[in-house]
């Protein structure tokens, strides 16, 4: 079994800190692979039921987006918690059922990347990275559960090593609050790791910036169980987070003698998806103690180039700079999107890329046929998404031109 590392130097394999590791490590075609897998699954319990459908991508973050807590889908649906909960595990059960008995190529697929034979502590340390990487904290358990069902693991085993990994993440939790009582000693890091992301912000031409909010917009919610929380000094008050990519930037923004206060979840920022409206809450609204304030968003590196996610960035930034805000993107890397979209990719693949894209969208056997001759990474095929403005769909994969880059335009 093929483990990406992304283990910070000393650290242990049964070690892992979020805050010391770069998920661009652990982001792959391969689980791409595994995310299309489940795409088709749910898309075929759509066919049976369109809700289950719908409660299994707000839930799982299948489709690009995070995952959605279970009372926000219940408030939607006008749904008690539990009541989710029920319909949810019902849903997973027929999607798993269904695969054993149409012969779907999930189980190869899913088998391949968490092996039978494989040691607990090696499936759990795989599927941690993977969460930490996706920014899928709050559906940890029921991911992790269903694709080592997939994979053929018996129902009780998925069950055993999908608590041990939820088990893990409220380990890093406590672990992120034991080192908030040394603050003092993390400050020359925190302010380190800071400095390189304010150089990519995206600043707004000029204005007076307004006044950040004083509490969040985020309310449905607030109380869940599934989000973390902890004490943060510089605000006086317990800071909720869906992930540990979160609890790493409020941890920064804490610890660091540059900024002066924060606001998590300011406001509700809307935007058109396609013809339906849809709001997002920005993770992070932050002041420097230069005057200066700075909207930021969470979102993992693998993930920026999703169409959904590029749509929801464009009316971040737009609300920002119409208060006067700088916008950044925190993808939980080192490399931001300017990185991306200054470095190099071989030529040669994007005029392939560009070549395919010329007869209409690309799906993903397609894609899979030109990774297979020319080892296109991810990383790269980002960065040709993002600077060529294609379109990058979910969940199922497809990927399109814009419509001036098509023939006869």
């Amino acid at each position: 079994m093929t483990i990406s590392s992304g283990v910070a130097h000393g650290e242990t394999q049964d070690d892992i800190d979020p805050a010391l590791v770069d998920v661009q490590n652990d982001i792959s075609f391969g689980l791409e692979e595994v995310n299309e897998v489940l795409s088709e699954l749910i898309a075929l319990q759509a066919d049976r039921k369109a809700k289950d459908g719908e409660l299994l991508n707000s839930r799982l973050g299948i489709g690009g987006e995070k995952p959605e807590t279970l009372a926000r889908i219940g408030a939607r649906y006008d749904l008690s918690r539990d009541r989710v909960r029920q319909l949810h595990t019902k849903a997973v059960g027929q999607m798993i059922r269904m695969a054993q008995v149409t012969g779907h190529r999930a189980p190869a697929v899913l088998g391949l990347r968490y092996p039978l034979d494989a040691l607990d502590r090696q499936l759990v340390r795989a599927l941690l990275m993977e969460t930490y990487a996706t920014d899928t904290d709050l559906a940890a358990h029921e991911l992790s559960y269903l694709k080592l069902r997939l994979a053929g693991h018996a129902a009780a085993d998925a069950k055993r090593i999908a608590g041990f990994v939820t088990q893990r993440i409220a380990a890093w939790q406590k672990k992120t609050n034991r080192r908030l009582a040394t603050l003092h000693d993390a400050e020359p890091r925190a302010t380190g790791q800071l400095n390189p992301w304010l150089a990519q912000v995206d600043w707004p031409r000029a204005g007076t910036p307004a006044a950040i909010p004083t509490s969040s917009a985020r309310t449905v919610d607030s109380d869940d169980h599934g989000r973390g929380r902890f004490y943060l000094d510089k605000v006086g008050r317990d800071v909720p987070f869906d992930s540990g990519l979160e609890a790493g930037l409020l941890w920064i923004l804490n610890a660091s003698k540059l900024v002066e206060t924060f606001q998590e979840q300011p406001a509700a920022v809307g935007h058109d998806l396609d013809g339906a409206e849809r709001f997002r809450y920005p993770s992070v609204v932050a002041r420097l103690v230069d005057g200066r304030i700075v909207l930021i968003d969470v979102e993992p590196l693998g993930h920026v180039g999703f169409h959904v996610n590029r749509v929801k960035a464009a009316a971040g930034r737009a609300y920002a700079h119409a208060n006067g805000w700088g916008w950044l993107v925190w993808t939980g890397s080192r490399i931001g999107i300017s990185d991306l979209l200054a470095g190099p990719v071989d030529a040669a693949i994007e005029r392939t890329l560009h070549d395919l894209l010329a007869h209409g969208p690309v799906r993903w056997s397609a894609l899979r046929e030109v990774r297979a001759e020319t080892g296109l990474e991810l990383l790269d095929f980002l960065a040709l998404v993002l600077r060529n403005g294609w379109r990058w769909d979910r969940a199922p994969f497809r990927l399109s031109a814009p419509p001036s880059h098509r023939p006869g335009r």
